[in-house]
């Protein structure tokens, strides 16, 4: 009786397409949203923010009404807690803003060396936010409670 053989196999390994954390980013070595600081404090501050603010702020500024379902930093905190915290720098956004619009204008903002999408300034002590394009910015929110 005749001996089978093993074939060699032909397929050639392809290279993720899956975009990784950079090595010089903030997020380097912190695996999970806790350790980004978006743990239970954040979790209960963000269902009250939504409570308060429940329509998509980009969607309104286009005349459209959208459930928002992200409480987005509309200018990236990159680590620092009083820039993740402040109030002045939240806004509502359904998924699809904050996964599509918001993302796409940070990418061009970070390619073209812009400040992203916004620029914090001291008004009477509390933050503003000044968005640099139509859509990203919106009313001041008064400052809202850590706890």
């Amino acid at each position: 009786m005749a001996r089978l053989h093993t074939v060699p196999t032909r397929l050639q390994q392809v290279p993720s397409r899956l975009a990784t954390v950079n090595q010089d980013s903030w997020r380097a070595g912190k695996q999970g949203s806790t350790a980004r600081g978006y743990g239970y404090r954040w979790q209960q501050y963000r269902l009250r923010y939504l409570a308060q603010h429940p329509l998509c702020v980009m969607c309104e500024a286009e005349g459209r009404v959208e459930a928002a379902v992200v409480v987005d930093h509309v200018v990236p905190h990159e680590g620092e807690q009083q820039l993740f915290w402040s109030a002045s720098n939240h806004q509502a956004l359904c998924k699809a803003c904050h996964d599509g619009t918001k993302q796409r204008q940070e990418a061009a903002d970070r390619a073209s060396g812009r400040a992203t999408t916004g620029s914090l300034r001291a008004s009477g002590g509390t933050r503003s936010t000044t968005a640099s394009r139509p859509g990203m910015g919106r009313s001041k929110v008064g400052a809202v409670s850590k706890s």
